[in-house]
């Protein structure tokens, strides 16, 4: 039996390059996820040289172990989830591999992950941001616009940086979005996206494509002041603007539009499937979450309005 160790680099990173591969073809991961999951397994191994561990004689202890220093670190329990997650995929491709020696560390679970509510803004504080944008300025019309299709579509950010110009039909009134996973999804524009987009395809675009020297024009929906594709940070930047200049409530997020798009929807009594679908959610456990939005909206409601409660 092999016995493979911290100490042997090359070893251990042939075979973690490998199961990196197996999970990127079979589980299409996203190449953010796939470097968390790299950075959460080479940190596990280094723990297991610090405390003079042999890797395919792991045990639940040594698994215990790692998870209570994990806890004592103050990592969040989402991150300790994470964290297993990628490790447990990584002990069972050697275990396929017929590398390991020991199993029982099968038998530690994964900690199940805290759920928050998502921060959601009421109508009048999204009028409030949708309004904040100058619309008279380049930059402004640009701004107004993207806020509006955060909130018209509920798509995330990393989906609104990606989106074409091809990915726009202003005549059927969809998005075309790439999510997760590089999967493709439809997702309908309310009317005042499309405004929004058509104002700024007239006003402003053409001014800030002109910008681009020496370069291909982009093919971006979104620019940027230099004509590039805008990005995520460019996004979040805008967004913290805007939310001091509405005198919104702090540390908020361009996501917190994605949860209300899915508040709003679901408190006007939209169908939970046609919400998931949507936001391009695998599984309708994950949109549910809203719901108890919709409840907490009705009981405070209900307070505010009943004269006996």
């Amino acid at each position: 039996m092999l016995i493979l160790k911290r100490s042997d680099n090359i070893l251990v990173n042939n075979y973690l390059s490998s199961f990196l591969q197996s999970v990127a073809v079979n589980k299409n991961l996203a190449p953010l996820t796939l470097s968390s999951y790299e950075i959460d397994i080479q940190q596990f191994l280094r723990y297991l040289d610090a405390e003079g561990l042999d890797l395919l004689r792991l045990n639940h202890l040594a698994l215990r172990h790692y998870l209570a220093l994990l806890k004592e670190q103050d990592y969040a329990r989402s991150t300790m989830a994470r964290k297993m997650s990628a490790i447990r995929g990584f002990l069972r491709f050697l275990k396929k591999e017929n590398l390991l020696q020991n199993e029982s560390w099968e038998v530690v679970s994964t900690p199940k992950k805290g759920r928050k509510l998502p921060k959601f803004l009421y109508l009048d504080e999204v009028l409030e941001l949708l309004d904040a944008p100058s619309r008279r300025s380049i930059l402004g019309c640009r701004d107004r616009a993207i806020l509006e299709v955060l909130y018209g579509t509920g798509i995330r950010v990393g989906e609104l940086v990606a989106l074409n110009m091809s990915s726009v039909d202003l005549e059927e009134g969809y998005l075309r979005v790439l999510g997760k996973g590089s999967k493709e999804r439809l997702v309908p524009a309310g009317t005042y996206a499309l405004q929004a987009i058509v104002s700024y395809l007239h006003k402003s675009r053409p001014l800030l494509s002109a910008r681009v020297k020496g370069k291909k024009e982009s093919l971006a929906l979104f620019l940027n002041r230099f004509g590039g594709r805008l990005s995520d940070r460019s996004i979040r930047r805008l967004f913290k603007k805007y939310e001091q200049k509405a005198a919104l409530s702090s540390g908020l997020s361009p996501h917190v539009l994605r949860h209300t798009f899915a508040s709003h929807l679901l408190n006007a009594g939209c169908d939970l499937r046609a919400v998931q679908e949507m936001l391009g959610h695998i599984s309708v456990s994950t949109t549910q979450l809203y719901t108890h939005i919709t409840k907490d909206e009705l009981r405070r409601t209900y307070l505010r309005v009943h004269p006996r409660a």
